[in-house]
């Protein structure tokens, strides 16, 4: 993979105002790939490509501002910026807006909003949005308690990978909770 040239192509495409190449050459100006790592250039980039409703910029934004990661840390931003993403379906913004929604980073705490944008997430197979599901129905937070349904999105998300998914699974047999109890 020759990262410099793909950096040269997009810069000529970004040069030419197209939003997706804008986005990429913002994400490489962000990482250090195929260009020299420079976060107000990448900025510069991604936020062209976000003010053309770019929702994969948009989210990037809404990260940089919301971990303070090339940006001033501003959590109220980085939320409008999520917002504006989750808004056109991306998937990450909706998950990261769950978080910010049950952790009260940038909005009021909401576990009822949390939930909603968590499942919006979790529709997409985003499997951290799953497992957060499946500690909203364990625990009856925004939610009403419903292991049956914990131990539905806890799987889903366990049989994709997620160690958090796969531990909270493990408990809930363990202890009987929503199945039958198995040690093995």
């Amino acid at each position: 993979t020759n990262f410099v040239e793909a950096a040269k192509w997009w810069q000529k495409a970004a040069d030419q105002n197209l939003p997706e190449a804008e986005y990429w050459l913002g994400i490489f100006y962000s990482n250090g790939t195929g260009v020299t790592q420079d976060y107000e250039e990448a900025v510069k980039w991604l936020r062209k490509a976000a003010d053309q409703g770019n929702a994969d910029a948009e989210y990037s934004l809404g990260s940089g501002y919301y971990n303070g990661v090339g940006l001033d840390k501003d959590q109220v931003e980085g939320v409008k910026w999520f917002r504006k993403a989750a808004d056109q379906g991306n998937a990450a913004a909706e998950n990261d807006l769950g978080f910010c929604y049950a952790k009260g980073g940038g909005v009021e705490s909401n576990m009822v909003e949390a939930v909603k944008w968590y499942r919006k997430a979790a529709d997409q197979g985003i499997t951290l949005a799953e497992s957060n599901l499946g500690y909203c129905y364990a625990n009856g937070a925004g939610v009403e308690s419903n292991m049956v349904e914990a131990i539905k999105w806890y799987r889903k998300a366990a049989d994709q990978g997620n160690s958090l998914a796969q531990f909270n699974l493990a408990t809930c047999f363990f202890n009987g909770q929503g199945v039958s109890q198995d040690y093995a």
